[in-house]
């Protein structure tokens, strides 16, 4: 059975009036290659006539993002064309790749009607010889997500990336990441199997979870071992978690703001490029 090395408590950093814990990089622990970062906004409720999420244009390059709706919603726009509201359920994927901007704000309904709001974006890491792959993106609402019930409708799962048991998922992954939400009634239980040679990203949004006998909490992110294969996760009460796994690059990684390289040359190149207009205009 996989051995838990260590949790890792999310760090409160709120950005402006937005809760914010962030679980990737934190002083007890860098990045889980290929995941490179990690932040939870919310949950929160807010009022009619607000601000709306603060991430106007900003620029991107060499990984990719993942986001996560689970309350509230995201308008997103980029350098590239694309435009949509994605809401409740809805999953974003962005590759930067080359580079572009992009800007993730509330829709204006969101901004005039208030809600609640729940949101988490994920980093995950390019290979070297994919750092300058054409830019992508695919906004995807619940419905458009498959998903699995499992024990007895106790735990439901959510295929966001890669495969489950022949079952495909949403997206693609360049380097073939595996990565799921999965809630968890209390008591539900699930068994995971992930190749002994992939580094386990596993972060707990809501709830208790029991993995392989050690309790994990909220906001909380537990680094595994790589000694088995199996994985046995038992809900205590309603929970929510984010699971994911990945071959790690074992590459160099030189991350500065937006952009996440290999080396600092490259960092200095991607600011140049960027000044220079090289990420596609922003009307």
């Amino acid at each position: 059975m996989l051995t838990v090395r260590k949790i890792h408590p999310a760090v409160y950093s709120p950005i402006s009036d937005l809760i914010t814990y962030r679980a990737l990089p934190t002083r007890s622990i860098e990045y889980v290659d290929p995941f490179l970062f990690l932040n939870h906004h919310g949950p929160q409720v807010y009022e009619p006539n607000n601000n709306g999420l603060p991430f106007g244009p900003h620029p991107h390059r060499g990984m990719e993002t993942v986001t996560f709706i689970l309350d509230g919603d995201i308008a997103h726009r980029d350098s590239s064309g694309h435009e949509s509201v994605i809401n409740a359920g809805g999953v974003q994927w962005m590759t930067a790749g080359s580079g572009l901007i992009h800007a993730e704000v509330s829709s204006d309904q969101f901004m005039e009607e208030g809600g609640k709001l729940e949101i988490l974006q994920l980093w995950l890491n390019l290979p070297a010889s994919l750092k300058m792959t054409k830019p992508f993106y695919k906004g995807l609402q619940k419905e458009a997500i498959p998903s699995l019930r499992l024990d007895d409708g106790k735990v439901i799962v959510n295929l966001v990336a890669g495969d489950w048991d022949g079952h495909q998922a949403a997206f693609d992954s360049h380097i073939g990441i595996q990565l799921n939400t999965i809630y968890f009634q209390p008591g539900g239980t699930v068994t995971l199997t992930v190749p002994n040679d992939h580094n386990i990203f596993f972060y707990v949004i809501k709830g208790r979870l029991n993995a392989n006998g050690t309790v994990i909490n909220a906001l909380h992110l537990a680094e595994f071992d790589h000694d088995s294969s199996e994985l046995v996760v038992t809900a205590a009460e309603d929970s929510i978690l984010l699971f994911g796994h990945a071959k790690p690059l074992n590459e160099p990684v030189v991350s500065q703001g937006p952009f996440v390289m290999n080396t600092q040359q490259q960092i200095m190149e991607a600011y140049d490029d960027y000044r220079k207009g090289k990420f596609g205009s922003w009307h």
